[in-house]
């Protein structure tokens, strides 16, 4: 049986795009950005949804589960790359629908792919320390440990993630980029 937060958590990703696409629809198409802006400023508001449900759920004597910690992973997420996401979104639309110039991409080389790396992987860092205090917070606010022992794994499950992702991608060019430095000095 899925659980009624999981549940949730899919209608505020779900409800997430719907918003964002809301408002980017209502800037570019119907050529009404102040209502546009007025949408996509309420974006946040799903986040807000979902973390006052879960501390409902735990504070009416839930279980701390897999759910719990996804919410909170989810706020983080959401917290630390949602201007990210917006940003690149309303580049996609402008560019489609208003002749805005093309997206911009990613650097593909060099000090300034590195550079890229390291901004994204520390907004992870900023998703992973949100979505820890969060966790915490819940443990707090249901103040029974056994209760909330499932939200302790996924801290570290988090951490275990960013811990391949600073090597796979930030570390990992910044050492090609000095070594592509030192060849060419």
């Amino acid at each position: 049986m899925v659980e009624p937060l999981v549940v949730l958590i899919v209608a505020c990703e779900i409800g997430f795009w719907v918003v964002l696409g809301a408002g980017l629809f209502t800037r570019y198409v119907l050529r009404k950005p102040k209502v546009g802006a007025a949408l996509l400023v309420c974006t946040p508001l799903v986040d807000v949804v979902l973390l006052a449900a879960t501390v409902v759920d735990l504070r009416s004597g839930g279980e701390a589960q897999t759910a719990h910690g996804l919410a909170a992973i989810y706020l983080g997420v959401s917290i630390a790359f949602g201007h990210s996401m917006l940003r690149w979104a309303d580049q996609r639309f402008a560019h489609r629908f208003a002749g805005g110039p093309p997206p911009v991409k990613p650097p593909k080389e060099g000090a300034a792919r590195v550079r890229h790396e390291w901004r994204e992987w520390f907004k992870f860092v900023l998703a992973w320390a949100i979505a820890c205090a969060v966790m915490l917070l819940l443990r707090h606010v249901v103040a029974t440990p056994e209760r909330t022992e499932a939200l302790s794994g996924q801290m570290g499950g988090m951490t275990l993630v960013g811990a391949v992702w600073l090597v796979g991608w930030p570390v990992y060019y910044t050492v090609k980029e000095a070594a592509r430095r030192g060849i060419n000095a």
